[in-house]
């Protein structure tokens, strides 16, 4: 039979308090972790348009029209 063995009701108190503290930290932490991505994506997508308005490239082909001008496909005829 135990008597009293387990912690005090305000060592639980303590210890709540301290696993709601950690909850804010992790919290925040991801939060501005989603923040520096959000930037991150928004100045490669600027970039991104920057670099290739002035391009006259052909894009994305696919692997069949591509094979008529020597592409992947055209090896395989």
């Amino acid at each position: 039979m135990c008597l009293g063995g387990g912690p005090s009701r305000a060592e639980k108190e303590a210890a709540a308090d301290q696993r709601v503290e950690a909850d804010i930290a992790k919290r925040e932490e991801i939060e501005e972790r989603a923040k520096q991505k959000r930037e991150d994506i928004a100045a490669a997508l600027e970039a991104k348009t920057i670099r290739g308005a002035g391009k006259g490239g052909k894009g994305k082909r696919s692997l069949i029209t591509a094979a008529t001008t020597g592409g992947y496909m055209g090896r395989f005829d």
